[in-house]
């Protein structure tokens, strides 16, 4: 179970000294991609409850 503990600990400290701050690029472009699935979903969501709601008629 130490063993465990010590090896997840490593692999945190790898981790953490490979992540960078990201550019002003990638940072717009993956808030654009968020944006683009989070309102997707949001229309999705809509359609299903108009149908839902037509069908109760």
């Amino acid at each position: 179970m130490i063993e465990k503990i010590k090896s997840f600990g490593s692999q945190c400290v790898r981790v953490w000294k490979l992540l960078r701050k990201p550019s002003g690029d990638e940072f717009k472009t993956v808030a654009k991609v968020s944006a683009l699935g989070l309102g997707l979903i949001g229309v999705l969501g809509f359609l299903i409850s108009i149908v839902m709601n037509f069908l109760n008629l």
